[in-house]
């Protein structure tokens, strides 16, 4: 796909909302062709991050999608934000004002919850076979009944290799949901809040995202540290962040469509 519009009229491009009185310059770090000043752009004490653009829909490609991140990570190495979707676009400084307008009370209280938090991703994935062998060597009805078909491979009957089947998803459900279970009780008491995003493949079985003080971030990531030494043999962590807090801000904005 590419990037369509009509390319000559200017717009603005929405990163982020922050709390500021003050004019500030983020720097050449724009989306876009051409390195785009990124700038504020205010409405009493809250400020829309934005660069100039011209009016165009951004194709969720690589490239757009780490210009954007990057300039909401930029902002929030000093200021709490509360990110905008990926290609929020407006025509005039003019609206960006009115959406802070009308929105301002929301933003306000969004910002006071979420000030100097940070969010970080964790996803955890498995070894199936592993798990399996552990499995069977551990459950004795699992042993029993794998040992009996081992045993009379000619004649073992195909209710038995059913039932093994069944016995071993039900085990491997168990054991999933006992891995995700601890390691959320490991990192509770380092995280303000947690959300459990639906798991991705068949290897995955935890996609959360962890809401974390600022100041505690180093015990945080002692807690990740600790938890993944502890499934080392079964699991493989991927822990990524810090981040803006994405899955813990749900502010629903009715936003006109650029080509409208």
């Amino acid at each position: 796909m590419t990037e369509e519009g009509s390319g000559n009229v200017t717009g603005k491009y929405v990163y982020c909302i922050i709390k500021s009185s003050e004019p500030r310059d983020f720097g050449r770090i724009g989306i876009g062709e051409g390195d785009n000043q990124v700038y504020t752009v205010h409405h009493e004490d809250l400020a829309a991050v934005v660069s100039d653009t011209p009016i165009r829909i951004y194709d969720p490609t690589r490239e757009n999608v780490l210009a954007h991140e990057f300039v909401n990570e930029t902002v929030m190495r000093e200021r709490t934000v509360i990110p905008m979707s990926f290609g929020t676009l407006f025509r005039t400084e003019d609206d960006i004002i009115e959406l802070i307008k009308s929105t301002y009370h929301a933003f306000d209280d969004v910002l006071q919850k979420m000030e100097d938090k940070i969010e970080f991703g964790l996803k955890v994935l498995w070894d199936r076979d592993r798990v399996i062998e552990t499995l069977e060597e551990e459950n004795e009805e699992i042993a029993r009944l794998k040992d009996e078909i081992d045993r009379n491979a000619q004649s073992s009957t195909y209710f038995a290799r059913m039932q093994l089947g069944r016995l071993v998803e039900s085990a491997l459900e168990d054991a999933g949901n006992r891995y995700v279970r601890d390691i959320h009780e490991s990192l509770k008491p380092a995280a303000v809040a947690s959300r459990s995003n639906k798991p991705i493949g068949d290897r995955m079985i935890l996609n959360a995202a962890f809401l974390v003080e600022r100041d505690r971030e180093k015990a945080f990531d002692e807690r990740v540290k600790e938890v993944s030494r502890k499934y080392e043999e079964a699991l493989s962590f991927r822990y990524t962040g810090p981040w803006p807090p994405y899955n813990f801000v749900n502010i629903k904005l009715k936003l006109e469509k650029v080509g409208s």
